[in-house]
């Protein structure tokens, strides 16, 4: 039987949230609105949802720190942002909170659906990726988001680093472009800025290397993109 997306709409503007919530349901969505950031927050701990579509700008609890708080608790739901603000800066700061999607207000509707569509597309193929990966003594459950450095360590990644590493694990041994990792983990719509690439990079160097500063499996490739071993291979 084919799963129907389960969506969460999460913001105060309640003609717009039941408006989106109209048209999410005519395109065939299941989908639960909630009104301000501490009831998205009480959905999303009682429910599991596919997509949750978050204001940014919401009494009680904004969609930012609503994002970090379901982030802290392990939940890594796909978040789409809606905000009145669209400055490079902030998109950023929502990407790195957690984020995989930012879109401005006012919005046309098919531009949300065709986003909402677009991340559930990158889910699927992420689902349908490989399951799990060892190399250099690290094991990663890519279902669970759990690892286990080779120092013992334990770790909870994010969707975005999950993500990130399956598609550099799955082409182990050629050149990744910056370009196709955008297009595979973010989308063409998005696209936040190369630093943003580089940051998780660092972070994923820094969980799974034994020397972050001469790296053996993340390897950067100078004016490209990345390279991944899954032996240790000197830089």
């Amino acid at each position: 039987m084919k799963h129907t997306p389960r969506i969460l709409i999460v913001d105060d503007e309640t003609h717009l949230a039941d408006g989106i919530r109209e048209n999410l349901d005519a395109e065939g969505y299941e989908t639960t609105v909630a009104y301000d950031g501490e009831q998205g927050l009480a959905a999303l701990r009682a429910q599991k949802f596919d997509l949750a579509v978050l204001d940014v700008m919401m009494p009680r609890l904004n969609g930012l720190e609503l994002c970090a708080a379901v982030r802290g608790e392990g939940n890594q739901v796909p978040v789409l942002f809606l905000t009145v603000k669209a400055d490079a800066e902030d998109r950023i700061k929502g990407l790195e909170a957690g984020g995989d999607d930012y879109l401005a207000k006012p919005f046309h509707l098919k531009e949300l659906l065709l986003r909402i569509a677009a991340i559930l597309r990158r889910v699927s193929l992420y689902n349908e990726g490989a399951a799990a990966l060892d190399f250099g003594g690290n094991t990663v459950d890519f279902r669970s988001y759990h690892a286990r450095s080779w120092d013992g360590a334990e770790h909870s990644l994010t969707h975005k680093e999950a993500m990130i590493l399956q598609v550099l694990s799955g082409a182990a041994g050629a050149i990744v472009t910056r370009e196709d990792i955008l297009d595979r983990v973010w989308g063409n719509e998005v696209y936040p800025s190369t630093r943003t690439i580089d940051n998780f990079i660092v972070r994923l160097r820094k969980r799974f290397e034994h020397n972050p500063d001469a790296p053996l499996h993340f390897h950067t490739v100078r004016g490209v993109g990345y390279r991944f071993s899954r032996n240790p291979e000197p830089e």
